[in-house]
């Protein structure tokens, strides 16, 4: 039994709230998300722990002359390593986050209990689309014959491509905000956990306490409620208890970092991995609510990002540490540099983002903000 997560933001936190909720409910879980931030084994799991690296050295080794032969694709070839892998340790249930898009990703081969899209937004347009409508209708594609379906944000561009599609298909379709309202009580973006109301469109209300603390994730927490709900419809026993610990334990359960995640205290370091314009639409504000003396930037993109759409979004009244991941796409950080000119963004560039990190805490008080971000790869080397 799967589960199917689709979405331009919020796939992966929802993919390990669920599995962390799977996990204290008992469930044999397995988990397959993408992309890695330290290790390549982060992306397949069981119970929290990665494939170990025995176990990826014989597989590779096995089907070796399959690889050169068929020519999969890197993202091809770990989607049948990480089926085959869940299939030896006889899980009991399988979350599996597409890589991208849906109708044609290689994880579109299963039929799951339940599909969830997250949200839509503007990502990978060379390969997705250049509208919402296009993007929607390629996430759209893991829709399939009698298999409900949650979209977690309701969105008026995109509503009716998600109805028609599950029409088509004939199935259940679910607008977890149409359910469900989750609202952040007493919040605070420095905290180490968030107090949230869920309250169902009915009345009914309860409250959750989550490790994962940025408010973005509400509308995720929306969709595994709802998930939830529908699991325990399919005769899938899932517990409010359960629910409720494995929203609370995310980050314990299933080894998740990098979104809204604190570094340090005095001064402050917090990173996230949002790299696109929705994404960073739901951090910068909360940047901009945090107190502090100064706001200190460590940024690295990637060259096929609307670098310019994501630069217009941060602030001008912080100072900016330009630096380039260590990969092939990143970015040259002078050419980051010239391009944030044009946005009023200064700061000096640094030749890694260790270096650039350490300009930064060598340059803040204790009563200053330092913010990594820009791109998963750049999260990925202070994590």
């Amino acid at each position: 039994p799967c589960i199917h997560i689709a979405g331009t933001n919020g796939k992966g936190s929802t993919s390990n709230m669920l599995a962390s909720v799977l996990q204290e409910q008992g469930y044999k879980t397995a988990l397959y998300t993408s992309p890695h931030l330290r290790d390549f084994r982060e992306r397949i799991r069981v119970n929290g722990e990665p494939v170990s690296e025995e176990w990826v050295s014989s597989f590779v080794s096995k089907y070796k002359n399959d690889f050169d032969r068929i020519q999969p694709s890197f993202f091809e070839m770990t989607t049948a390593m990480a089926f085959a892998y869940f299939k030896e340790m006889k899980v009991d249930i399988a979350v599996i986050e597409t890589g991208l898009g849906g109708r044609l990703d290689s994880t579109n081969v299963i039929c799951p209990k339940v599909s969830i899209i997250t949200n839509i937004g503007w990502d990978h347009m060379h390969l997705l689309g250049n509208t919402l409508q296009e993007i929607a209708t390629e996430k759209a594609g893991i829709i399939k014959k009698d298999v409900p379906v949650i979209v977690s944000e309701t969105q008026d561009e995109v509503k009716e491509v998600f109805q028609e599609k599950a029409k088509s298909a004939g199935t259940e379709l679910y607008f977890a905000d149409s359910a469900w309202n989750c609202i952040a009580e007493k919040y605070h973006p420095l905290a180490d956990f968030m107090i949230v109301e869920a309250k169902e469109k009915s009345g009914k209300t309860f409250e959750i306490i989550s490790d994962l603390t940025g408010t973005y994730q509400l509308k995720n927490m929306g969709a595994v409620i709802t998930c939830v709900d529908l699991l325990n419809k399919q005769n899938f026993t899932v517990s409010h208890e359960a629910l409720l610990k494995g929203l609370l334990n995310v980050k314990k359960n299933t080894g998740f970092k990098g979104r809204w995640y604190i570094l340090q205290k005095n001064p402050t370091v917090l990173c996230d991995t949002a790299h696109n314009v929705d994404g960073l639409t739901q951090i910068i504000p909360i940047l901009g609510s945090i107190e502090k003396d100064k706001l200190h930037i460590v940024i690295g993109m990637v060259e096929d990002k609307e670098v310019s759409k994501v630069l217009n979004l941060f602030p001008s009244d912080a100072h900016y540490y330009f630096c380039k991941a260590n990969i092939p796409r990143g970015m040259d950080a002078e050419l980051l540099q010239s391009k944030a000119a044009e946005f009023n963004l200064k700061g000096e560039v640094y030749t890694s983002v260790e270096s650039a990190l350490k300009a930064a805490k060598a340059n803040a008080t204790n009563k200053d903000l330092i913010f990594v971000g820009g791109s998963t790869f750049t999260v990925a080397e202070v994590v």
